[in-house]
């Protein structure tokens, strides 16, 4: 009887080795062949589980960006709605600014893609709906931070969110060439919130 192979599982295991190779060597440094070797899988299984390159690296920064959504999401603290909200919304930046010293590796390859994207529209596009989900969780978020209801919510939370995500992106280049220790980002990162729950208790 022919062996049932996992290819849920064995696009998942590649996808790993991807994220390997990139933050040792950067995209331009991943080969199908390396792939396959890094995977402990041979040639051909990489090629039955993706046609191209291409369609390799575009599941893998799927991969990535759903383990950060899915971090995002874990914890929600008890509390009053607009103070568990509150904490929410701070532990959600953390979590996209990839900050943590145990998310340092995953901010290198996230950033490698982000680089790749300016040129591959077709990363662009799944960077794209990788943001979108993240998007609406923060603005979600800052509304209900901020006293708002979902029939309610106020005009400027969605321009807060895609302010905060980008902060987020930005500080995490910053802590990875050394202009800023994780701590520093941490303060950045805080300030900006502590400013907006000022601004909502105005």
């Amino acid at each position: 009887m022919p062996r049932q192979v996992d290819h849920a599982g064995r696009r998942q295991l590649i996808a790993e080795a991807v994220c390997r190779l990139a933050d040792e060597h950067g995209l331009e440094g991943v080969t199908l062949r390396d792939v396959a070797a890094r995977a402990e899988v041979s040639m051909g299984a990489v090629q039955r589980c993706f046609r191209t390159k291409e369609e390799m690296l575009v599941f893998t920064l799927g991969h990535i960006g759903e383990r950060i959504v899915g971090r995002v999401r874990a914890a929600r603290p008890a509390g009053s709605p607009a103070r568990s909200a509150g904490a929410a919304l701070g532990h959600a930046a953390t979590e996209v600014a990839l900050l943590r010293e145990e998310h340092r590796a995953e901010a290198r390859v996230w950033l490698a893609f982000l680089a790749q994207a300016a040129v591959s529209e077709t990363l662009a596009a799944t960077l794209r709906a990788d943001y979108a989900p993240l998007e609406e969780m923060f603005t979600r978020l800052v509304a209900e931070a901020a006293g708002g209801t979902d029939r309610a919510v106020p005009l400027d939370a969605r321009r807060e969110a895609r302010t905060l995500l980008a902060l987020a992106d930005g500080l995490t280049a910053h802590v990875l060439i050394g202009r800023l220790t994780s701590r520093e980002a941490q303060d950045v990162l805080q300030a900006r919130l502590d400013g907006l729950r000022g601004a909502a208790g105005s």
